[in-house]
């Protein structure tokens, strides 16, 4: 009786087939998080003045910021104008990589929303594709579900995981 393992070389069939590895990790921007709260500026903690804060906006060292990815915050209740937010704006804007309202989430669902919204998808179009589970960045369910998302519209088949160990998620319908 022959041995099996025997009769000829080991062959990789996961680097020999056709499916398409997207990697999320490669959208995850690496310059720095951080979250900007207004609460510091607020008189008494409760109201903002506008001299107080312009004078503030004047001699505040923006450049600190370079490169950062910046969430502007007020973290307490507080009156706080409109203007006073997008006066903000205006001075991080020269400085940052990127600027939203809201919270560290918020920062990093828009992130990864840009990086996508950049990305060719014709380069996996009728492709099988498999979404990559593992990884040293944090990525949020957020950008697996939009991911998804735009990915359907041009694979023949979505798949969550590793190449060796795949959950299915989606198969182009036939026409």
């Amino acid at each position: 009786m022959k041995n099996k393992l025997s009769e000829g070389p080991i062959v990789n069939r996961v680097a020999k087939s056709s499916l398409v590895t997207f990697d999320l990790e490669k959208l995850y921007h690496p310059g720095p998080r951080l979250l900007w709260d207004i609460k510091d500026q607020l008189h008494q903690g409760i109201i903002l003045k506008e001299k107080e804060f312009r004078d503030f906006i004047k001699s505040h060292q923006w450049s600190a910021y370079s490169g950062h990815n910046v969430a502007i915050v007020c973290g307490v209740d507080a009156i706080v104008p409109t203007w006073a937010y997008m006066l903000l704006a205006v001075q991080l804007k020269p400085y940052v990589n990127h600027l939203v309202f809201g919270d560290l989430k918020a920062l990093e669902m828009s992130l990864f929303q840009k990086a996508l919204s950049e990305m060719d998808l014709e380069i996996y179009r009728d492709a099988k594709v498999i979404i990559k589970g593992c990884g040293n960045a944090p990525i949020p369910e957020f950008a697996y579900v939009e991911a998804t998302q735009l990915l359907q519209t041009v694979a023949s088949s979505i798949m969550y995981g590793e190449p060796c160990s795949t959950v299915p998620l989606y198969k182009k319908p036939r026409e």
